[in-house]
Order: C-alpha cells, then structure tokens, then sequence
C-alpha cells in the first residue's frame, strides 16, 4: 500500500536516529585514537629522560606505524599541507633550505616544471627508506619557520604551527594547536582571506567600479551556458574588462571541468561582447602540478595574471590603460 505524504513525514520524524553512527566503527576509530595518545605520550615521556632531541621525532616517524599521523597531531600541521610544502620544496631552490632538508639526498627530479605532487605511500616509503628524507622532515618542524622563504610562503596561520614548543608538549602550545584545529573551518572561510580581495584593493586603489553575476547578454541568449562571472569593470552594461579568479592550494579531479568550463565562457563572451577582454587569476600549488589542466585553463583567458606582487602590478598597469584612459 502506498503511503502518504504525512505517514512518510511521520516516518522521518518519530524514527529518527538524530546521529547515526557504527558501533562496530566507533570501537575501531576509538582504538586507533588511543594508539595516536599512547604514541605522544610515549614521546613526551622520552623528553622528559634524554631531553628534546630530533633523534626522537626521527625514530617516531621511521618506526611508528602511526608516527607521523601523531607528529601532525601534535603541531597541528595537516597531511595535506604537509604533502604541498613537500612539493613546494622539491620545485624550489633555495639554498638555505635545501641544506635543511638534505634535498640532494632524496630529490631526483631533472625537471621542476613537471613536477607530480607524491602520494601519501611515496612518502611514508621515504620516511622508512631514505634517513636524509626522515632527518629533513624533522627539521622542518624545528627550524622550518626560520628560514626566510618558508616565512614569506607559508601563512602565518600555519607557519605558527612549526614550533619546537609544540615539539616540548608546553602546554601553551598545546592550547594554540587546540586553538588552530577548532578556528581552521573559519579561518579558510573568512571573506578576507580569499586572494579576490586584493583585486578588489587595487580596484578600489584606482577609483573602479566593479560588478558580479552573470553577463546580460549571456543571460538572453546562453542560459545554460552562463555562469556568474567574479569582476566585471566597470559594469555590467559596458563591460571592458572581466576577470574570472581560480587560486587552488590542493588538486581536484573537477579541475579538467573547470578549464573546459572557462573555454566556452570566452567562446561566450568573444561572441556577445567582442570588445571586452577576458582575463584570469590562475594561481596556487594546485594548478602548478597540474600542468595538463593547467595549460587548458590559459587558454581561455586573453591574459593570466597571479597573486605575485610583480603580476599584481602588471595587472594594476592593464586596468589603466583600457580603462582610466580609454
């Protein structure tokens, strides 16, 4: 017998689980939790004998199953950013840096440019196999915010996170990395901290006007094909410059759809608005090491400009002369 609307309301209603969950789950995930505790504490109480040494940060990650998951605990320092600032350091060179982490010890690419970002499995297999690769990673985590580069890359919202006092368990410490995994939801949401801001700064710098949404004329006549657009300058009825924003610090698999999204865009736009330019913000670690993405995305765009502050100006330069001066 079908039922009706209200007996399948009710059903929702009085059987409600509220927050399901697998008890059978629940007792594994609560046992792999209590083998992360077990490991720090263990940590901690070497320190408190021998002192705090890299010795034994470099035995918790090569012989711990689970060392470097309780190394990441400890600071606060995601896998993922851990795996970024690791291929941030095998594109670079920088010197000082390179020394600290014993990169010609266990970096073998001959081309940077096509650098693919390594997986979790290749990874741990350095940790295990390769002791300049171990030792380097346990420098990271004492001295990696000294190095000026790293300073100047990493936000400070993460840079703060590589602390020897966090390595000493001092409590202080331990409340900032409690502190940092409860704000890190709202620190990445925050409206300020989205790299559109500062295109917004140097529009408002120059005195122009700027609109979001969708382009009218794509409106009438590319309805399934439209899509909000990030800035238009100076307006919507006479748009001369449009720039679309796509700064990416992970990989994606949606990537390849967004490149080929922002083609049709451009086909859109050179169609309805054959005097504007269309022009892209393509910026982050996540685009870097996807080059055959990457190289789709520029495509669609007349120029790409980054976050870099030499981009930014050049950026500042084509503002003014199509549209101060036009």
């Amino acid at each position: 017998m079908k039922k009706t609307t209200d007996e399948k309301l009710q059903t929702v209603i009085r059987k409600n689980t509220f927050y399901f969950f697998n008890p059978k789950f629940e007792e594994d995930y609560e046992g792999y939790l209590n083998s992360l505790k077990e490991t720090l504490l263990n940590v901690k109480r070497r320190i408190e004998t021998e002192g705090l040494k890299k010795e034994i940060f470099e035995d918790l990650i090569s012989e711990k199953e689970n060392g470097l998951k309780a190394l990441l605990a400890l600071t606060g320092f995601s896998n993922e950013y851990l795996k970024r600032l690791t291929t941030i350091i095998r594109i670079v060179d920088i010197p000082e840096l390179n020394k600290l982490v014993y990169k010609t010890k266990w970096a073998d690419e001959t081309s940077p440019d096509n650098i693919q970002e390594w997986s979790d499995e290749k990874i741990h297999s350095l940790i295990k196999k390769n002791l300049f690769f171990r030792k380097g990673l346990v420098n990271i985590f004492f001295e990696g915010a000294s190095i000026p580069f790293l300073a100047e890359t990493i936000p400070l919202f993460e840079l703060k996170k590589l602390s020897i006092s966090k390595l000493k368990f001092e409590i202080p410490e331990l409340i900032d990395t409690l502190i940092r995994y409860k704000e890190k939801g709202s620190y990445s949401g925050k409206k300020r901290n989205n790299p559109e801001i500062v295109i917004e700064e140097i529009l408002n710098k120059l005195g122009l006007t700027w609109e979001t949404g969708d382009l009218t004329e794509l409106i009438d006549n590319a309805p399934d094909s439209k899509r909000t657009m990030d800035f238009i300058i100076p307006n919507k009825a006479n748009p001369i410059i449009i720039v679309e924003s796509s700064f990416l610090a992970t990989t994606s698999s949606g990537q390849g759809d967004k490149s080929k999204t922002e083609i049709s865009i451009d086909a859109l736009i050179k169609e309805h608005y054959p005097t504007a330019s269309f022009v892209g913000f393509v910026d982050g670690i996540g685009w870097y090491v996807r080059k055959g993405d990457l190289k789709r995305m520029v495509t669609a765009y007349e120029d790409v400009f980054t976050f870099h502050k030499d981009e930014l100006s050049r950026f500042e330069k084509l503002l003014i002369e199509k549209v101060l001066k036009k």
